[in-house]
């Protein structure tokens, strides 16, 4: 059997040269998730995917686990997807993603395929990603001599199968299986893994972790270019308001998902080659130029959280307030010195 020298697939490793947008006006006006999808009205989701293929331009194959993005972007006979597209199962995107790189690396390698950089992007919701695909994720982040990207979209349920809540769901959140009840007022007692930050401490060769807001769409369509641009795997999370498991009027998903950066709920930063840097409302957050809002004004816009007592708002506000003061990296690393 032929040996591979890993260190010689470099020679089919190019990445796509996609520098920065300054400005939504530089923005291109080519569309690559079109009509077709049948998301909720003022899916956030729908939203990113669009900005996210955007970014990466038509050199693109897009990989979807299942999840709500699947079902909703897939019917029969009809896709928004312009790019070449599959679906894999709910815990395979990290498994997906690796095996279509090294598909794509050994096709050119045997000169079956011109040798061209192409996009591979493999996206999955909270449930498929930070719960049943986080081991394949973390695999896919290990294998640097392919380029990748993992992209989460998070609207912190399980949304596809009628909105249960998920590793990602956030403390006292109704859901489906975790309604609030005379006995027990607060069913869901667990806190959202912190994933982006676990990903990057955990990966040291993982060139580029970041999270977005779709809000700052600039933001996030120069984070995904960067991450197609850096070389080897690469993880982006975004947190993605959904107004049918979050309860709002379907208008509010961009003033949700701004208020969630200036409540210090959702820090927006990227980690390149071991550096953190800071973005938006976050980085004055953190150099102490505004005040964060306070949770409640967006806990109390959202009708999952309609049964929070002020104890619980209390709660919930001091355990934000934690993460900005005490942790060791402001809003990300949460460990604190002696």
């Amino acid at each position: 059997m032929q040996q591979i020298n890993i260190h010689a697939l470099s020679d089919y490793l190019e990445t796509q040269v996609l520098e920065p947008w300054k400005g939504i006006k530089k923005v291109a006006h080519d569309e690559y998730f079109t009509s077709g999808h049948r998301t909720c009205q003022g899916c956030e989701s729908a939203l990113v995917m669009r900005l996210m293929i955007k970014a990466a331009g038509p050199r693109t194959i897009v990989l979807g686990a299942t999840g709500c993005m699947y079902v909703a972007n897939t019917t029969y006979y009809s896709t928004p997807w312009v790019v070449p597209w599959m679906h894999t199962q709910l815990g395979s995107s990290g498994s997906a993603a690796t095996g279509t790189a090294a598909a794509l690396t050994a096709l050119m390698r045997k000169g079956k395929m011109e040798k061209e950089p192409i996009n591979v992007i493999a996206f999955c919701g909270d449930g498929g990603g930070a719960d049943m695909g986080l081991s394949a994720i973390s695999a896919a982040l290990q294998h640097t001599q392919y380029n990748l990207l993992i992209f989460l979209y998070d609207n912190e349920s399980y949304a596809n199968t009628d909105i249960q809540v998920s590793g990602l769901s956030p403390y006292g959140a109704n859901s489906t299986f975790s309604p609030p009840g005379k006995v027990h007022r607060i069913m869901h007692k667990r806190w959202k893994k912190n994933t982006a930050a676990m990903l990057a401490a955990g990966h040291p060769d993982c060139k580029y972790v970041a999270t977005v807001s779709a809000g700052n769409a600039v933001d996030t369509i120069n984070k995904v270019r960067r991450a197609l641009t850096i070389g080897g795997p690469t993880f982006i999370h975004s947190l993605d308001p959904c107004p049918k498991g979050w309860d709002y009027d379907p208008k509010y998903s961009h003033d949700l998902g701004e208020l969630a950066v200036e409540t210090g709920i959702w820090p927006l930063y990227e980690v390149e080659e071991g550096k953190l840097k800071m973005y938006g409302k976050s980085k004055h957050i953190a150099k102490r130029r505004v005040e964060r809002k306070p949770v409640s004004e967006y806990l109390l816009r959202q009708g999952r959280f309609a049964h929070f007592t002020k104890e619980d708002l209390d709660y919930f506000q001091g355990k934000i307030d934690e993460m900005w003061e005490k942790w060791l990296l402001p809003g990300v690393i949460p460990f604190t010195g002696e």
